[in-house]
């Protein structure tokens, strides 16, 4: 049976006898995984492996948010925690290419610890750039202030994470670093105009337009459209995500039971795919509505079947390195400053 266009979560750190009948019906794309989700490596594993066989697919991707910071599913004491984005930022001021490479190394190091789990998807990088006034939900997440400098480090992190044969999400397109509300609560409406969202805000994706995924954001563009988020506004995601900015990738939505979006999760659903969403995403693990999400959504059919295998085919093989000598350098480079003092920037 064909995947249909929907990514599931599950309630909890192994599927539940209705989980496993849902997903052996329900064939969704793929897995996401939250901390609810996690317990151990080898639990993490057999998860991971169980949903692959329901579904039926080796292949089938499984995705995490794991940034660094305050997003970070997998920590300590299993998983080594990681910084927020900002830290990169902040050596990429002192110095452009200590910043790069830490932020690279930040990349491979957090794709090996997926890797070895099974998990093939990291919900990263951010190309957000952030203004004073907006809400906190990106701040420190964000790489910095300025569209070269965030392009620049994205980058940087998504080469490393292909170094560890994991595949970036890019988010959240075209941008959530202007909204002055929190879109898990409820719906940001940005009134800024185009010129100047084109010349910043959507301007830090541009460079990394051809990554193979990027997610949505749940944003109102006033001035593009008035009434729809980008994640269900065919004018948005025609117009500038796949227009100006020139995404090519693989597009899912942001998760559809955010507090951002109205309406039941069926019509939500088809409100994304029709907008022009290839896949939907649904994190909360409410197989009530995981139902309602998978009625809604038809088998994946092209262009977003072709652009999810091309996604998938993207994916390569991992680079060996010394992993503890990576985490000592990565532990040196973020405890630098220019004369070589230590100033833990995490």
């Amino acid at each position: 049976m064909a995947a249909r266009a929907f990514i599931t979560g599950l309630a909890g750190t192994s599927a539940t006898p209705d989980e496993r009948a849902f997903l052996r019906a329900a064939t969704p794309w793929g897995l996401i995984l939250f901390k609810r989700n996690i317990r151990s490596a080898e639990q993490i594993s057999a998860l991971v492996s169980e949903f692959r066989d329901l579904v039926g697919s080796a292949d089938a991707p499984v995705l995490i948010d794991q940034e660094g910071g305050r997003v970070q599913r997998l920590g300590p004491p299993g998983w080594p925690a990681y910084p927020p984005g900002a830290a990169y930022g902040r050596l990429y001021g002192r110095d452009p290419e200590l910043g790069l490479a830490a932020a690279r190394l930040a990349g491979q190091l957090i794709g090996s610890d997926l890797a070895a789990l099974g998990i093939t998807v990291d919900c990263l990088p951010l190309a957000d750039v952030p203004v004073r006034g907006a809400d906190a939900v990106i701040g420190d997440r964000a790489y910095g202030e300025t569209p070269a400098q965030v392009a620049a480090i994205a980058m940087a992190i998504t080469e490393g994470l292909a170094q560890s044969g994991v595949l970036p999400v890019l988010k959240h397109l075209p941008g959530h670093g202007r909204a002055t509300a929190d879109s898990h609560l409820r719906l940001p409406v940005v009134d800024t105009d185009r010129q100047a969202l084109e010349s910043i805000d959507f301007a830090a994706f541009r460079p990394l337009a051809g990554l193979p995924m990027g997610m949505t954001a749940h944003v109102v563009f006033t001035d593009i459209d008035r009434d729809l988020p980008a994640t269900t506004s065919a004018t948005i995601i025609g117009q500038v995500i796949r227009g100006f900015i020139g995404f090519g990738g693989l597009l899912m939505s942001d998760d559809l039971s955010m507090g951002a979006l109205s309406g039941t999760l069926g019509e939500r659903t088809r409100a994304a795919l029709a907008a022009g969403c290839d896949v939907a995403l649904h994190c909360n693990g409410d197989l009530s509505e995981m139902d309602a999400v998978a009625d809604a959504a038809p088998e994946l059919s092209d262009p977003a079947a072709s652009r999810a295998a091309a996604a998938l085919a993207s994916r390569r093989a991992t680079v060996p390195f010394d992993l503890p000598a990576a985490r000592i350098e990565f532990a040196r480079m973020l405890d630098m400053d220019e004369t070589g003092r230590t100033v833990k920037l995490g």
